[in-house]
């Protein structure tokens, strides 16, 4: 299928492969037919010049029905009628022709309008000619068409997933580089230069990665802990993480900085809110031919109506949901639910897809 459609998609090519493929097998009929008037061998040499002839005579008719799609479809009509009629008159004459000329040795029609003897038959075979040339040319038309969707759904697919994986939060960045300019005046430069190696490290991660592809999880996990380091300068001991991640779960594929929004609203709205701090576990297990990804909190407790959390100006987890529509269509999960004893947990299964690396 896919080499028919290249074909398809190469007018000039399609074009003298149908046009020679065509006359061809129209000549291939015609010598079976033969069989049935007993014809002599000589008839093989006409059937090739008719053939022939066919073959030449129908070329202009691709460029007279190529300007004659650029009309209205009254012109294109008249156009198509009487260019066909008069090639098939013209194939007509020559096949008498050959016919008289080379089969009959010289025989001569008693009237001078025997010539367009046959002109019905050749009326009907320009009828198919034109009719296929019509319906290529439309498939042609067709197939570019979808081609054009695909490209156009494709390319606003990519754009919709590179949108929603640059629309990092911020603030984190605000708020980062407010806390290396405060550890300057103070006077920790060391701490400073430590935490923007750590900062122009997970930047260049997150601008260097395509958002199309995914990325092994452990590749993940190595940037989740460049960030949270960042993280842990600001909030010191008041953030603790704890990592529970399954080995056979390293290598399975994730969309790239997919958990990073997740962590950052825990520390926004959970360890930020709780005077002394609190946990953030991350966790990654396999189930079968699923990779179940957890995030949870131990910050306050949160309203949630239908797993559905609520926040002013929050893009954050609604931006995953999307992210992961996109990439996985319908095989995810995405679920929020309360923590035990106290704040939020989010939950995301996905295909477990295994790293060729």
């Amino acid at each position: 299928m896919l080499h028919w459609e290249k074909l398809v998609d190469s007018r000039e090519r399609l074009f003298w492969t149908l046009q020679t493929a065509g006359w061809c097998g129209f000549a291939i009929v015609y010598y079976i037919g033969s069989f049935l008037a007993d014809m002599r061998s000589i008839w093989i040499f006409v059937i090739i010049l008719n053939a022939y002839a066919g073959w030449l005579v129908t070329i202009p008719l691709r460029y007279v029905y190529r300007y004659a799609m650029t009309l209205s479809p009254l012109k294109m009509l008249s156009i198509v009628v009487v260019s066909m009629y008069i090639v098939a008159v013209a194939w007509a004459v020559i096949k008498n022709v050959n016919n008289w000329e080379i089969y009959k040795k010289g025989y001569r029609p008693d009237e001078w309008y025997m010539y367009f003897y046959n002109t019905v038959d050749a009326l009907i075979v320009m009828g198919c000619w034109t009719g296929a040339y019509f319906g290529i040319k439309n498939y042609q038309m067709l197939l570019k068409e979808k081609q054009n969707v695909l490209r156009a759904s494709s390319m606003a697919h990519q754009a919709q997933i590179k949108m929603l994986r640059y629309q990092l939060n911020p603030h984190f960045l605000f708020n980062t580089l407010n806390a290396i300019s405060t550890l300057i005046l103070m006077k920790e430069n060391k701490t400073a230069d430590a935490m923007v190696s750590r900062l122009s490290d997970f930047l260049r991660y997150s601008l260097d990665k395509d958002p199309i592809k995914r990325v092994p999880l452990f590749q993940e996990i190595k940037v989740l802990e460049l960030y949270l380091d960042i993280e842990k300068v600001r909030f010191e001991d008041r953030l603790q993480v704890d990592w529970d991640i399954q080995d056979k779960a390293k290598m399975a594929l994730v969309p790239s900085l997919i958990l990073q929004p997740i962590i950052e609203n825990s520390i926004k709205y959970a360890i930020a809110k709780l005077q002394q701090g609190g946990q953030i576990k991350i966790s990654a297990r396999t189930y079968g031919k699923d990779l179940v990804l957890e995030v949870g909190d131990n910050g306050p407790l949160v309203d949630l109506v239908e797993e559905q959390l609520f926040r002013t100006n929050g893009v954050g987890l609604s931006n995953i949901k999307e992210r992961l529509q996109s990439l996985y269509g319908d095989d995810y999960a995405f679920v929020i639910s309360q923590n035990q004893p106290s704040g939020m947990k989010v939950t995301i299964r996905l295909p477990h897809e295994l790293s060729e690396n």
